[in-house]
Parts: C-alpha cells; structure tokens; sequence
C-alpha cells in the first residue's frame, strides 16, 4: 500500500558554481503546477469544456487556492472564445452554490463580464459587475463598459465612465479607447473631445499605439478631417491600424486620390498591410474606375503568403467587374476555391452591366444547379440586365419565378420591372405596374417611367409622372432636368422656361456633366464646357482636328437635337463637342500609348452624340474604349457598342 508522501515547501537543491560549492533554496511554491490546472489546462486546450466543467464542479466547495484560479481564468477565456453562454452560466452557478470568493477577483469577474456582454446578456453582465466591492478596480469597470459599448449601448458605456471616474478611479489607458470608441460609435463629439484632453493632462504616461488609434478613429467618425491629419502626424508610432483607419476616413469623403495615395506611402514605408486594407481600398477603385491602382492590388495580394479569403476576393472581382474588366473578374470567379452568395452575385451584376444578359443568365442556371439559394441582389442584377437588353419575357418570367425561391419583389424589382416595359415602349403597362405596387412607390420607380417617356415622347404621360416625382423628391435637379429634356425634345419651348424658372426660384441646380479617367497613379477630372486651356492647347487641337477629319469621311456626321436649347445649329455644335466624355477621351489619346484601352466614367447618361462619335472614335483610333455612365458600361469597339444601341 502506497501512503501519501507530503512534500516540503521548499527543497534544498545543492549545485556547482565556479567559485563554490554552496547550496541553493529554491521555492517552488509559485511555480507548482497542480494536478488541477494542468488537467483544465489540457480539457481547455482540446475545447472539452463539458469535462473541464465537470473537474471545477467535482472541487470541493471550499475556497478556491491562488494556484487554481488560473485555471478557472482559463475555462472562462476558452468559453469566450467559443461563446459557450451555458459553460459560464453553469460555472457561475457553481461559484455562487459554494459561496466561493473567487469572483471578488478582478480578473475573473472581468472574464465572467466579458463572457455575458459577447453573447449578448448585458443584464447579466451588469449583475456580475455588482458582485462585492462598492468600487470595483478599473478593470471591472471597462470590462462592463466594453460590453455595453459591444451591444450597441454606447451612451451607457460613457455613463459608466463618468461613475467610475466620480468614484475616484484614475483612468487608464485602456480605460481611455473604451471611452473613445463609445465616443465614436455614439458620434458624440464633445465627451470625445473632453475625453482627449484628459488624455493630455493625465500623468500614467504616454497614451500608447491603441489609445493613439481610438483617437485617430474618433476624428474620423465626427468627420473632423483637419484633426485627423494632425493626429496622424503627431503620432510617435504608426502601425496598421492606423493607417487603415486614416486610408479608412480618406475614403469615406470620396478623397479617392489622396486615398490611393496613402496607401502607396504605407507601402512605401514597408507598413505592410491587412486584407482589411485592401478591402477599403478597392471598392475606391471601382467606384473611380482606377483598373491601374486595382491591378497594382492584385499583385500585392499575389504577392502575399496569405492566401486571400472570400470577402477580399469579392471585393477584387467587383473591382474588375466596375472598371469594364469583365474578363479578369471570370478568371478570378473561376479559381475561387470557395464562394459565397456575394461572389455568385457579384458575377452576375458584372455580367448585366456590361450587356453580357446571355452569360448572366447561364451562370444563374449553374447557380440554381449548384443548389445556391438566390437573394434579391441576385433578381435585381438580372432583371436590371434583362432591361438594358430588351429581354422582356425573360425578364416577365424571372420576376415571377423570384417567389418560388422565397424572394419578395421590392422596390428595386418592381423599379426594374418598370424599367424593363417603359424602355420597350410598353408605358401603359409599365404605369399599372408602377400604380399597383403593394408598398409606396419610391422616387427611382417613377423618375424610369419619366425617362421612358423621355426615350419614347410621350409628354402627357411625362407631366403626369414628373408632378408624382416632385412630390416624393422635390429637391431632385434630375427630375426637372429630364421633364425639360422632354419639353425640349417636343420643341414646347415655354414649358421649358418655366421648368427652368421653376429651378431656379427654388435654388435647384443641374448637375454637371463629369467625366474623369487614370493615368498610371492620377485621376483627371473633366467638366462639361470646362478645362478650357487643355482645349486651347496645341497637342488638343492637333488631336481634335485628325480625330474630326478621320470621323467624317466615316459618315459621322453631330446629331445636334441633344443640346436641349433654343439656340443655332453651330452654336449647338459646338456645344456638343465639349461633352466630358470627349474631352476625356482626347486627353486618353494624348497621354497613353498607342493601342492601350481608354477608360472614361460619366457621372450622367451619355448622350446620343457622343455615343455615336465615341464608336466613331474606336473604328479610327482601333482602341478599345470603355464608358461607365450611371446606368450600364458602353464598350466601344471597331465602330460598335456593345450596348447594341439600345441603352
């Protein structure tokens, strides 16, 4: 029979040094690891909390050691990390059975706090913080603080805040980027600013490389850009985080130079990145149609040893997808490993807006095949698809069989069905849908049936909608711009004035027409009758005056009835060739090579004119160019459109 063997708390350990032989005392009750915890320890690691639970609850219910509390830290770090709501609860339960005083440690209580606020249970959070100490240490405080703030109560985590600074709890710096987030998600601008100033003034040290970033974050979020620039300087380090956070703000004002700029200085200064980084700065890409600064991307993502996941994927296929580069966008769909429904309906919208119906419409086949469930994005890409094609019935057919996959039209599907019959001349029927729409018809609905009445001349019709239109978006230039358009196109000359008199004792202004290309790292923007010493210029007029010869004894002769003005056929003329997209496309010739595609994007629909002098163009110069307007892409090439002339 073995008997027990009790151990000495400490043990005489005699060894050799080079000058003498003299015995050492090490304690080893500090670094004792129990048979307890390293048995959690080994059922955490493994994920068995089912047994981990089981050992704590076999414990006897006497107070938990100093040594074991590491363990029981361990068991809740791991509930958290899997957000096993019923493991903490029943661990909880336990303590409370045993009259244990183990929560009145800060960094369990902290953990248990921590564990009800991820999922979700934010009172039972608040009863944990309330257990023991009348003031708690400030640990405890932000813990609770970070869950309110984590569940979308921000306010009350800033209330938390000021309890805990009354309670004469010095802050610290993570107590500091609890308070700026909530801060920050609740836009309350003042507390924030207040917040920043204890920073400065309080005497813990300097605020480190997170309390620097929540303050970055913070400028960002009330849109006080100047301070934001100014943090960013004074920052004494800068990791990706705050990059990010700076390429993030940029971003979000649509500073889409200084954007990609940004990220080619973070580049530059062997930062790194995140594929949170990249994430933000494609969708700038797309938006801008900078395809040069998208595939400079690609190649850091080839670059990389990460493999690059689903969402950043997608966000480079629609890249491709919005700058006309329909091809890439295939190749990358087709070697995705795995794809989720954004990356089925990120094809497919690529598909419909550069006039490739047919394919979208295959690969919805191969979608249904493959047992993916199609959401509304998926309709809404393929009816808008089906409109800008004329596949009426194909289109009829889809709206109706979205139902069966448990889809509900709404707005934007019945905007596209309404699309779809008014382009095709069936206006009635396009009005009964618009008129029987079972919620209330949004402003995109009405202003497609004013357009087709625009394509197809139909001003009673047009007067009609456009009073639905002013009602629902009285501020809207394009509205009175295109009943305007419509008066103009019938010759009523007075109903034009007094549409434009209406605009402008109203203070309503047209929009512009805008246009703008990428040359290698540089955008350049061009508005309509603007840039006026790039037109006066020699290398413009020496272009400008081959281009013209060369499309004339092509047959191209200016379609002038698009300048919607009482004035001269050479005035009109003139006019019309000072379109942006023109403008763009000889500035495109001048400073690009020979052969290279011109990419042009429109802030407008691009006229009837310049879409016949932009085939012209293509046939002459046997350059492939693109043009994003605000409806579809127009791919101009050897003469043709592959809008096929309806758009």
């Amino acid at each position: 029979m073995l008997l027990p063997i009790s151990l000495p708390t400490t043990i005489t350990v005699k060894t050799k040094t080079a000058a003498t032989s003299t015995p050492r005392t090490t304690s080893i009750h500090k670094h004792r690891r129990t048979p307890f915890n390293s048995t959690l320890k080994s059922l955490c690691k493994w994920g068995n909390l089912d047994e981990a639970l089981r050992l704590i609850e076999s414990s006897k219910p006497t107070p938990i050691k100093e040594e074991e509390e590491e363990g029981i830290s361990l068991f809740l770090h791991t509930c958290i990390s899997r957000r096993s709501l019923e493991h903490g609860r029943k661990l909880h339960l336990h303590l409370l059975r045993s009259q244990n005083r183990v929560l009145e440690n800060p960094t369990l209580k902290s953990k248990l706090i921590t564990l009800y606020s991820v999922c979700g249970r934010v009172d039972e959070a608040h009863r944990v913080f309330r257990i023991g100490h009348e003031s708690p240490p400030e640990p405890v405080w932000v813990a609770l603080a970070i869950g309110y703030s984590r569940n979308g109560f921000s306010h009350e985590a800033l209330l938390l805040y000021r309890d805990m600074l009354s309670r004469c709890s010095k802050p610290r710096n993570f107590a500091f980027s609890m308070a700026l987030k909530a801060s920050s998600d609740s836009r309350n601008a003042l507390v924030g600013r207040a917040i920043h100033a204890q920073i400065l003034k309080h005497d813990v040290g300097e605020a480190d490389q997170v309390v620097n970033n929540a303050l970055l974050r913070f400028y960002v979020e009330i849109g006080c850009f100047d301070e934001v620039l100014k943090m960013f300087e004074v920052m004494p380090q800068r990791n990706v985080v705050s990059w990010n956070t700076l390429i993030a703000g940029l971003a979000g004002q649509d500073r889409v130079s200084e954007t990609l700029g940004a990220f080619r200085v973070m580049q530059g200064e062997r930062m790194g990145f995140s594929w949170i980084t990249l994430t933000t700065v494609l969708p700038m890409c797309a938006q801008f149609t900078a395809l040069h600064s998208g595939k400079e991307i690609h190649g850091q993502i080839l670059k990389s040893r990460k493999n690059a996941d689903v969402p950043l994927l997608n966000s480079l296929m629609d890249m491709y997808a919005k700058c006309g580069e329909i091809g890439y966008c295939e190749k990358l769909f087709d070697i995705m490993r795995s794809r989720d429904l954004t990356s089925w309906n990120t094809m497919l919208a690529g598909y419909s807006t550069n006039g490739q119906i047919n394919e979208a419409l295959a690969l919805f086949d191969e979608m249904i095949r493959s047992c993916i469930e199609p959401d509304g994005i998926t309709f809404v890409a393929l009816l808008s698809g089906c409109s800008h094609s004329g596949l009426i019935s194909e289109g009829q057919r889809l709206f109706t069989v979205m139902q069966d996959y448990g889809v509900q039209p709404s707005l934007e599907h019945y905007a596209c069905m309404v699309d779809l019959l008014g382009r095709s001349g069936k206006l009635d029927e396009a009005l009964t849908v618009a008129e029987n729409i079972p919620m209330r018809p949004s402003g995109s609905i009405w202003g497609s049936l004013l357009n087709s009445c625009r394509l197809h001349g139909n001003v009673p019709l047009a007067e009609i909608v456009a009073e639905r239109l002013f009602e629902i978006e009285p501020n809207n230039p394009g509205n009175f711009v295109m009943l305007s358009n419509i008066y103009a196109n019938a010759g009523m000359w007075e109903e034009v004035k007094r549409v434009r008199e209406k605009m402008a004792m109203t203070g309503i202004k047209k929009d512009a027409g805008c246009s703008w290309i990428q040359i290698k790292h540089k955008i350049h923007i061009f508005v309509a009758g603007g840039s006026t010493d790039f037109r006066c210029s020699a290398e413009y007029i020496k272009i400008w005056n081959e281009l013209s010869t060369s499309i004339k004894e092509l047959g191209y002769v200016p379609n002038t009835s698009v300048v919607l003005h009482d004035i001269n056929e050479d005035m009109k003329a003139t006019w019309v060739c000072e379109h942006s997209e023109r403008l763009a496309a000889v500035s495109a010739l001048i400073h690009t090579g020979a052969g290279m595609p011109i990419r042009i994007t429109k802030n407008l629909r691009v006229c009837v004119d310049c879409h016949s002098w932009m085939k012209a163009v293509s046939e002459v110069t046997r350059r492939l160019i693109v043009v994003r307007d605000t409806n579809r892409f127009h791919h101009f090439e050897n003469g043709t459109c592959s809008c096929k002339d309806y758009w």
